[in-house]
């Protein structure tokens, strides 16, 4: 069995591991940890939740040492202030025997304190890339010294729009210096970025890349719409022994604001928080503090929070909407099942997120187990406007699989369908001239069950 002590990492860095209760480390662990400390650029490709962060910040903390100066030497750039937070978090912990200096900044929040905390000197920097090129321009982060440059949840990056600040900060960068680069899925924006940041890099894959990691178990309902979920959710959450640490990510702002204020109504705003980028700073960082020290049972999330909490004993995560961009769903199980310990992943799918379904399952090559509607669970008939809404989203994702569709809401149909009506004797009737409640693509009217009967059949 390996351990810690087989690498060449100093007394104080092996006493605050196992301070930090680590005796085992992780896959990635084993593989990264010795090429950076031979001082190789790395490409790391690792599941979330299996412990990318220690495998760069503990063999970078005994190349560096001790303090020294009042620049940088190393850099770390996250895509979230959660994230990055969380990292600092992580090297305030190994670094508790030594006097190696770290700082994490972030947009959202004045500079003045984060300059003076500059001006003080430091050894490590954690940073968003937006707030580092803002005080980078301003003169208050010299990068003459810098040793090591980091890019944690890569994929994340390129997919929030930072391959442009990222080439603005490899052109004020050293040349000479280690690059280390982590991600749990690798897009092609990744792979390109990764040309530019890397030479001859090392890859370390330690699992085919986007696979959920083995200790989280996975379900999926086919839920028909939205009254349907909550009815579902509802019902799951009366198991109260079994969910005891759960978060709830939902697709928009909106949702989650939703899912919140009838949880709150239900169990008492003591056991439930809700975190989206409309929150405040330190709204959100109360949130996560309660969820993390056990004070609050339920975490609502967006996708902003889905790689920046970093809790240990989540029994549970609920999908209540489908991710759109999909590798997000790797990210958000990956809040479960952490550090060798099981969770479960639950997914609610209504017939406009099945697209997205059937791309995840391809992205992590493995089916999602369907399980069905429990009996008790109440299936509510699918309101008329929510129908056509659904509607709307299925006919768009087919025209984005193939331009050539013309569905059920294109206005050439419509009129021509209006022409064809019009005409005596001619018995036919447009897609908007069906009765009000009437079922769209095909279904039979009442059929409240379309999704849920569809997800029957698939397990």
């Amino acid at each position: 069995m390996p351990s810690f002590e087989d690498f060449k990492l100093n007394r104080q860095i092996l006493n605050a591991v196992a301070d930090a209760g680590y005796t085992v480390p992780t896959p990635i662990q084993q593989k990264a940890i010795s090429p950076i400390l031979s001082g190789q650029d790395i490409m790391g490709i690792a599941q979330t939740g299996t412990g990318k962060t220690a495998a760069y910040v503990l063999p970078m903390l005994m190349k560096l040492k001790y303090a020294q100066g009042t620049d940088i030497r190393a850099l770390i750039l996250a895509p979230t202030r959660e994230l990055a937070m969380q990292i600092e978090e992580n090297i305030k912990v190994f670094t508790k025997y030594t006097d190696l200096r770290s700082l994490v900044i972030y947009g959202g929040l004045g500079p003045k304190t984060q300059i003076e905390q500059l001006k003080k000197g430091l050894d490590i920097l954690v940073a968003t890339p937006g707030r580092f090129l803002d005080l980078y321009l301003e003169g208050h982060i010299p990068v003459k010294s810098l040793q090591f440059l980091v890019i944690d949840e890569a994929d994340k990056m390129m997919d929030m729009g930072f391959i442009g600040s990222i080439h603005r900060i490899l052109e004020v960068v050293p040349r000479k210096r280690q690059n280390l680069l982590f991600s749990a899925t690798m897009s092609e924006l990744v792979h390109k970025i990764a040309g530019d940041f890397l030479k001859f890099p090392t890859v370390i894959e330690v699992d085919p890349q986007a696979t959920p990691a083995a200790t989280v178990q996975q379900a999926l309902y086919y839920v028909p719409n939205i009254k349907t979920k909550i009815n579902l959710l509802q019902y799951l959450l009366q198991r109260d022994e079994e969910l005891n640490r759960l978060i709830i990510f939902c697709k928009t702002k909106e949702v989650a604001d939703n899912i919140y204020k009838y949880l709150e109504r239900k169990y008492g705003q003591d056991q439930v928080k809700v975190i989206h980028a409309n929150k405040g700073q330190n709204t959100r960082i109360n949130s996560i503090n309660a969820f993390k020290d056990g004070e609050v049972r339920i975490l609502v999330a967006t996708d902003v929070a889905s790689r920046g909490i970093d809790v240990l004993n989540v029994s549970h995560v609920i999908n209540f909407d489908v991710p759109i961009i999909i590798e997000d769903y790797v990210h958000r199980i990956g809040r479960t099942g952490r550090a060798f310990n099981t969770g479960d992943a639950i997914t609610f799918c209504n017939p406009a997120e099945e697209y997205y379904v059937r791309k995840i399952e391809k992205l992590i090559r493995q089916q999602i187990p369907v399980a069905d509607i429990p009996s008790d669970v109440f299936v509510e008939e699918t309101p008329y406007e929510e129908r056509q809404a659904i509607a709307r989203e299925i006919d768009m994702q087919k025209r984005k699989e193939d331009p050539e569709f013309k569905g059920a809401f294109h206005e050439k149909k419509y009129a021509n369908s209006v022409k064809k009506t019009s005409k005596p004797g001619s018995g036919k009737t447009s897609a908007f001239s069906r009765k009000k409640g009437s079922a769209p693509s095909g279904r039979k009217a009442g059929n409240s069950k379309a999704g849920f009967s569809r997800g029957r059949k698939k397990g």
